[in-house]
């Protein structure tokens, strides 16, 4: 009688569950996406994948007088949340000291626009940048952005980004505005991209 009793339990069980929805059984699993709603890679990403991979970098600042200052080091390039943001690793050194820096940079399909975040070893504060126009396919083009509605339009910077040499070198420059109103170069970093072990003559 009691194996009877658990049949039907079971029956009963696999009838109910047959009788949900697809629709609702995939909202049940995801209540998250009524208020965030979920979005996938674009354009963009596709653009990022091509930034993947390990590199040799040379910084060069450029201060405001005098020669640039050019510390060499390396950078890791990965993609991660199922290809929606990349994350970029970098280690410099110079002078027997070490520093570390760390990027993240997405991109929104719908307005067409990219975001990043950037911190590093030598300072406590968290760097944001945004695009002001939709992503043209060539080149990633962003904007400081504050979270401090009272932060000085002088302290507005740009960053251009953009792939050379068929992919082998990605050139990544900043921009500030100088005490004339007119940007002024600030900071460059070259990264070359290291030759895969595997296949030497890559």
């Amino acid at each position: 009688m009691a194996h009877g009793i658990e049949y039907r339990v079971i029956l009963l069980f696999l009838f109910l569950a047959a009788a949900v929805p697809a629709g609702a059984a995939q909202a049940q699993r995801d209540a998250q996406a009524a208020y965030e709603p979920r979005s996938g890679p674009g354009a963009g990403q596709k653009f990022l994948e091509k930034f993947v991979g390990d590199w040799d970098v040379v910084k060069s600042f450029y201060p405001r007088s005098g020669k640039p200052v050019a510390t060499k080091g390396e950078c890791r390039q990965t993609v991660i949340h199922e290809g929606r943001f990349l994350r970029s690793e970098f280690v410099f050194e110079q002078g027997g000291t070490r520093t570390s820096g760390l990027g993240l940079i997405g991109f929104e399909a719908e307005p067409g626009v990219f975001t990043s975040v950037w911190t590093d070893s030598r300072a406590t504060r968290m760097s944001m940048r945004q695009s002001r126009g939709r992503f043209n396919g060539e080149e990633i083009v962003l904007y400081s952005r504050s979270l401090d509605a009272g932060e000085s339009e002088a302290r507005q910077s740009r960053t251009v980004t953009r792939l050379e040499d068929g992919g082998r070198t990605i050139l990544h420059r900043q921009y500030t505005l100088g005490p004339d109103g007119n940007e002024r170069l600030v900071m460059e970093l070259r990264m070359t991209r290291r030759a895969d072990p595997a296949q030497p003559g890559k």
